[in-house]
């Protein structure tokens, strides 16, 4: 049977169209395009809890999981009347008109645009301003294990405990996990964000070694690291249920904090979520019952005293001097590439290469305009100094910037 063009679903009396419903998304476990839509109609209710009501960034996947996406802020201008839009101004003087999906139609209409994981920003879109979601990404370093992560989660909850916070755990659908804060929203982006910090310097206060607050990816070692800039006003993570893009299909799972230690982030992809979800709910229900107050974390804030501060450099720029004997490897396109490049350089210099550590391979996902890109680095810290290789020519040097224009500039 030849493929089909289109079909039409009727979705809470909206009626959604479907183009190409039968691509092939994931080869691996065989989901086609409908299969996505028709995972996301069955845990509709959930998902719309940690989705709905919240402008967000269109992540799209038009060419398949294999090809970067790239990232669409505005809503495509002819949206249908079910998709509500918010206004949202950033720092940097721009503005954009986002999608608000409110609906199981929404969700229906997102991932036709080629849309898996969903991006909503910490703010309702009845008010932009005032985030009520403090969200703690778990993020651990190349060489750390799942019980390493657990461990520094259940620090996270002894610290939300204490200043009288309720967190929400759940896989982040990759290596991670995400731990979710119901806040009043009272607090502006800036307090958000120092809470969120403030936590994650608590949580390496109790746990040196295993989490770090470091903003700086070569000085956190092998260890977890407590991302607080998710809060940042332009920042989205990918929410509850939201499919991930992985060969097998996996999915951001709430989970009950008794089922941290015991499951694991594979076990939750697009086959096995519906029925879970259909035996036990969401655990996740109660979030919105409860929202907390940011008074203890910002009083810790202050207790604690200003973070410290990265030493700057001498050239004269401004900018913020490593502390680590760092080298650039490439600047790539595409993360093949970039894996390809330090693939090479470590065959070019195998005496160095085989005394680095996971964590000294710096492989980091940067964003561009409208799609990321990838910057390599080596971390020598392991490789004695006479022995370490100087800066070289990069072995790759793609600019995401270049041939682009941006008005008044």
């Amino acid at each position: 049977m030849s493929a089909r063009k289109e079909v039409f679903l009727d979705v809470g009396g909206h009626e959604v169209r479907i183009s190409s419903p039968d691509k092939v998304v994931f080869p691996e476990p065989g989901l086609t395009k409908l299969d996505i839509v028709e995972y996301y109609l069955s845990v509709s209710d959930a998902a719309l809890r940690g989705a709905g009501g919240r402008p967000m960034v269109l992540k799209r996947f038009v060419k398949g999981i294999a090809e970067e996406a790239f990232f669409q802020k505005r809503v495509p201008e002819n949206h249908p009347d079910f998709i509500d839009t918010a206004t949202l101004h950033y720092a940097r003087g721009t503005s954009a008109e986002e999608a608000v999906i409110r609906d199981a139609a929404g969700l229906a209409w997102i991932v036709n645009l080629g849309c898996l994981d969903l991006n909503p920003h910490p703010v309702r879109a009845e008010d932009l301003d005032h985030p009520d979601e403090l969200r703690i990404d778990l993020d651990p370093m190349p060489g750390v294990d799942w019980s390493q992560i657990v461990d520094v989660a259940f620090v996270a909850r002894e610290v939300l405990d204490d200043v009288g916070l309720v967190g929400w755990p759940k896989t982040s659908g990759s290596r991670g996990l995400h731990i979710l804060v119901r806040i009043a929203p009272r607090w502006d982006f800036r307090d958000v964000r120092l809470a969120a910090e403030t936590l994650a310097r608590e949580v390496e206060n109790r746990a040196p070694g295993l989490a770090t607050a470091r903003w700086w990816k070569e000085e956190r070692g092998e260890s977890v690291f407590v991302d607080f800039n998710q809060n940042a006003k332009d920042r989205t993570v990918a929410s509850a249920y939201s499919v991930r893009p992985l060969p097998d299909a996996r999915v951001s799972t709430p989970l009950e904090w008794d089922e941290v230690r015991v499951r694991r982030p594979e076990e939750f992809t697009v086959r096995t979520v519906p029925a879970r979800y259909a035996d036990i709910g969401d655990p996740h229900e109660g979030i919105d019952a409860a929202p907390g107050t940011l008074d203890g974390l910002l009083q810790l804030a202050a207790d604690l005293g200003p973070a410290e501060k990265p030493p700057r450099g001498t050239d004269g720029s401004g900018r913020r001097a490593s502390t680590m004997p760092l080298i650039e490897i490439a600047r790539t396109k595409t993360k093949p590439e970039a894996v390809a490049a330090l693939t090479q350089w470590k065959a070019q210099h195998p005496a160095a290469a085989a005394q680095l550590h996971p964590a000294d391979e710096l492989v980091d996902g940067m964003r561009g305009s409208s799609s990321l890109w990838y910057r390599v680095r080596v971390n020598l810290q392991h490789v004695p100094e006479a022995e370490r290789p100087p800066q070289e020519k990069l072995l790759a040097d793609y600019d995401p910037w270049a041939g682009k224009t941006w008005p008044g500039r």
